[in-house]
C-alpha cells in the first residue's frame, strides 16, 4: 500500500468521525496524532500490508476494532 494512501485513509476516517488529525514530519518518520492517540509511520514510498494493518490497529481506541476493513 502506498504511504500516501495509508495517511489519506486515516485522515478520511478522522474527518468522518469528527476526530482531530495532525501530521508532522519528523527526521525519519511521519508523526500522526488522531484524537489523543499518537503514532509514527516510516517515510517509505511503499508500506507493506502487515505494517499498514499494525499502524491502523494502533488507532482502534479512536475508531473501533478493525475500522479499516
Amino acid at each position: 500500500m502506498k504511504r500516501r494512501d495509508v495517511l489519506k485513509r486515516l485522515k478520511a476516517q478522522a474527518k468522518a468521525t469528527g476526530k482531530s488529525y495532525f501530521e508532522q514530519e519528523l527526521t525519519n518518520h511521519t508523526g500522526v496524532i488522531v484524537g489523543e492517540t499518537r503514532s509514527t509511520l516510516g517515510r517509505h514510498a511503499e508500506i507493506d500490508d502487515v505494517t499498514a494493518r499494525k499502524f491502523f490497529d494502533q488507532f482502534a481506541n479512536e475508531f473501533g476494532k478493525e475500522w479499516w476493513r
